[in-house]
């Protein structure tokens, strides 16, 4: 598994209508796309839910490296670039997956949590630490699924939560609202431990 993640931050009088559409129209494009766990188009709006920024941020899970190519060199990123300008892709290598209570329904809300770790850490340690705390953290009520992944070359942790309501706040989460999920894949995402 593989996460990836671009944040579009945009003017702060901007009509989010627009990326409403957007998805609307075009989410489907990648219901069907080969080696795509998923992908939760995100936004969030300047005012509501605390949210500083008006923000399209999509997020996904890959299954397959050729997957997550096939999207960043095809059609489909390039319809970003066109509208937005080339983003900067985060992208962190996957640690673990858990399947919460609410894993069958669809999704209208996510939570975002990235962090250093510590440099005097022993990483294995940590990221062990985190990887425990899954199990609880998606059995939570409402809980769709819970990912967490690493950036080895700024040792960053990421955990990212789809939510089937609202996202419950949390102490350094960003909650996003969830327009639509695309997971043809999604099923075939392994839990736990990802090696």
């Amino acid at each position: 598994m593989h996460a990836m993640n671009y944040r579009i931050t945009l003017p702060a009088d901007y009509d989010m209508g627009i990326i409403r559409h957007r998805v609307a129209t075009r989410g489907h494009l990648l219901d069907d796309f080969p080696g795509l766990g998923a992908k939760a188009y995100l936004i969030r709006e300047r005012g509501v839910e605390d949210s500083p920024v008006n923000q399209y941020a999509p997020f996904y899970l890959w299954n397959t490296p050729q997957g997550m190519n096939g999207f960043l060199w095809g059609p489909g990123f390039q319809g970003i670039v066109s509208d937005f300008g080339r983003p900067v892709v985060e992208h962190w290598t996957g640690l673990g997956f858990a399947r919460g209570p609410s894993f069958g329904a669809v999704p209208r809300a996510a939570a975002r949590k990235a962090w250093p770790l510590d440099p005097g850490a022993e990483p294995a340690a940590v990221i062990s630490a985190a990887l425990a705390e899954l199990p609880e953290l998606a059995a939570r009520p409402g809980a769709h699924s819970v990912a967490l992944a690493v950036d080895p070359r700024r040792w960053e942790l990421l955990r990212f939560t789809l939510w089937e309501q609202t996202a419950p706040p949390a102490p350094g989460e960003e909650r996003y609202e969830v327009l639509r999920l695309s997971a043809p894949e999604l099923d075939t995402i392994e839990t736990g431990q990802q090696w």
